[in-house]
């Protein structure tokens, strides 16, 4: 329903005295200065003024100017365009310019996503040769290699995966988020790739959207404080030497805008909210990343009241990159282009004029040059505006150290999945960890005969999720995690080092009976589209049945959710004694037993430090007769050994 002419002026100017009261953000609401606009357009002057920190110095973009000059425009729409790996052969450069190369989620080297790590560095190499080969008419730029390197370098078997972001807001540790990015990027440069698709700054509202595991929060404070943290340690801090030659990559700060509040946790939906909302709730994270220098951005394949992201002008440009002075590149989504009213995969003048300047197109990308030069010549693409796009490319690159002949972390490998990394990660498992519900459970001494079972306890793709080697996660099993440690693997090695066991639970009466029981349990992996669900989230691998043997045998139980969101289980949290939300850890499940397995006294050795960065339902939901009542327990609630104590 519309509001009327005379409610919606008077909105408006509501909006603007709050957004300045919000951000300090000082002009005046003049007649025409916040005018009611159409469905989907903002107003620039209500948003946060800000601006790119580094991106931009002179003498380099007296180099770009003089390298756009001696461009083709054949060469100019080339860097416009990325196309994935599994679409284009090194060949294909000397034909086809393009500016960047990815590999998607279910791509890898030779059409095997499994690649040993010596295989994506020589792809890269191989690509790269070509791009700057010396041939006549050519001018001699290097691609850009795209990466989904979410939760560590994510696609490369034998690297570390860190827990999912939802984990990490968990954390409330930004430190932490920091040295994870340094982490990761020390490891995508080892292997030749210099562009993490990376941070998501979703602030999701309805977790029934698959990917609320990628976002931080649902607090917007959280989520801008971990924009800043995650998008300096992969790229270093802002105007500092972040290249390549440093093990520094370029960060990408996604989806912009409003991918977390689209109506019903629908993937790629609409955002019905109100041009208030979107800047309180969903544009914060952004402010931090711009402020923390990053070089990119990525565009939602979601709408704002009724208006594909994609085409949306006075989002993308009036706002991202006037009101808000981004300087870097703005990337488009996985063959979003297509999406746009009256688009094509392979033709949409719409996106690049609303502020879209790299296509991501993984399969028409031919069709999509040749459409895109023609709509140079013919002007319904300008050439200023093209200009404008190829030099922030170009901008990027350099920033990167792109045209540096020396690239000297790549190659080192020792990097990939070294100690110090699994450290990290499982430090960060400690610290993600949630205690919800303790009655005398945990610690667990280290002497005690131990049971541990449920269908996560030896299953590592449950512990890392979706974007984990392959898109969804889903078709992995443990052989794909090499150096990875299973839950069950980690609480048997810290009770077999303080004295006690492990038990099959075969005996829950006579002398082999359990001292405790750890059931782990939850989702299994899922991505983007295929994660979303509609139904009350209650699908958390039944377990009630040996939750209720356990409890009538008065074995104390620890249940241990595998989740990539909240999820309702009352009556798996009623049945059990203790209660803990591990979200998606990752690879090294010994950060679970640090903080689960005391020491021979039954003494913590590490706390539970996790405090929820998302509400989780605890409340009535009558669904086939699971039924339980409680309250919500909100954000920052999370219980500790220490304050068990007092």
């Amino acid at each position: 329903m519309r509001a009327s002419q005379h409610g919606l002026r008077a909105f408006t100017v509501f909006v603007a005295l709050s957004a300045a009261a919000l951000y300090g953000t000082t002009f005046s609401v003049t007649a025409g200065a916040a005018e009611p606009q159409p469905p989907g357009v903002a107003h620039p002057q209500l948003w946060p003024a800000t601006h790119s920190r580094g991106l931009v110095d002179a003498a380099t973009e007296v180099r770009i100017t003089s390298m756009l000059a001696r461009m083709s425009v054949e060469e100019k729409v080339g860097q416009v365009i990325q196309t994935d790996i599994a679409s284009i052969k090194p060949a294909d450069l000397r034909r086809y310019p393009l500016g960047s190369i990815l590999a998607g989620g279910g791509s890898g080297p030779n059409g095997n996503d499994r690649s040993p790590t010596a295989a994506w560095l020589q792809l890269a190499r191989d690509y790269r040769a070509v791009a700057l080969e010396a041939r006549p008419g050519h001018e001699a730029i290097p691609p850009l290699f795209g990466i989904d390197a979410v939760h560590g370098h994510n696609n490369i078997v034998g690297t570390v995966l860190y827990p999912h972001n939802i984990g990490l807001g968990a954390a409330h540790d930004a430190e932490l988020v920091r040295r994870i990015g340094a982490a990761t990027a020390e490891e995508i440069a080892a292997t030749g790739w210099d562009w993490a698709f990376a941070p998501t700054l979703a602030v999701p509202q309805d977790v029934r959207w698959g990917r609320s595991y990628e976002g931080f929060a649902q607090d917007p404070a959280l989520v801008r404080a971990y924009a800043s943290a995650a998008v300096e340690g992969l790229q270093g801090s802002p105007g500092a030497a972040a290249t390549l030659q440093n093990g520094k990559v370029a960060a990408t700060a996604k989806h912009f805008i409003g991918d977390g509040g689209t109506a019903g946790g629908v993937d790629q939906g609409d955002t019905r909210i109100s041009e208030a909302e979107l800047i309180r709730v969903h544009a914060q994270g952004y402010v931090g990343a711009i402020e923390a220098g990053v070089y990119t951005v990525m565009a939602s394949y979601s709408s704002w009241q009724g208006q594909k992201m994609h085409g949306n002008h006075s989002l993308l440009t009036d706002v991202l990159k006037g009101r808000m002075g981004f300087e870097g590149l703005v990337v488009g989504d996985w063959n979003a282009q297509a999406q746009v009213p009256g688009c094509k995969a392979d033709h949409c003048t719409a996106a690049f004029n609303a502020g879209v300047d790299m296509f991501m197109a993984p399969y028409e990308w031919q069709g999509l040059y040749a459409n895109t030069l023609t709509d140079v010549r013919t002007g319904a693409i300008s050439p200023a505006r093209l200009d404008d796009a190829v030099r922030r490319i170009l901008r990027v690159k350099f920033r990167l150290g792109l045209f540096d002949a020396a690239r000297p972390y790549e190659g080192r490998m020792e990097l990939l999945g070294s100690a110090a990394h699994r450290d990290l990660a499982r430090e960060a498992v400690r610290k993600s960890l949630v205690l919800l519900k303790n009655s005398g459970a945990l610690p667990i001494a280290a002497g005690a005969r131990v049971m541990v079972s449920g269908p996560g306890s030896e299953n590592l793709p449950m512990q890392c999720g979706g974007w984990s080697l392959t898109w969804q996660g889903s078709d992995t099993s443990n052989a794909d995690y090499p150096g990875a440690t299973s839950i069950k693997d980690a609480i048997k090695s810290a009770a077999e080092a303080g004295g006690g066991r492990l038990v099959d639970g075969s005996d829950l009466s006579g002398k082999d009976r359990p001292d405790v029981a750890v059931i782990v349990y939850g989702e299994t992996p899922y991505a983007e589209m295929f994660g979303d669900v509609q139904l009350p989230l209650y699908n958390v691998g039944q377990p009630l049945e040996q939750l209720r043997q356990l409890k009538q045998a008065g074995i104390r139980t620890v249940s241990v959710l595998l989740s990539g969101r909240p999820l309702w289980a009352k009556p798996e949290i009623d049945l059990s004694d203790a209660f803990v939300a591990a979200w998606l850890p990752g690879t090294e499940g010994g950060g679970i037993a640090d903080v689960l397995i005391g020491d021979r006294a039954g003494k913590p050795r590490f706390d539970f430090s996790g405090r929820l960065s998302f509400a989780w339902p605890n409340g009535t939901v009558p669904v086939a007769g699971r039924t339980g009542t409680g309250a919500t327990w909100p954000m920052g609630y999370g219980l500790s050994y220490a304050a068990a104590a007092h």
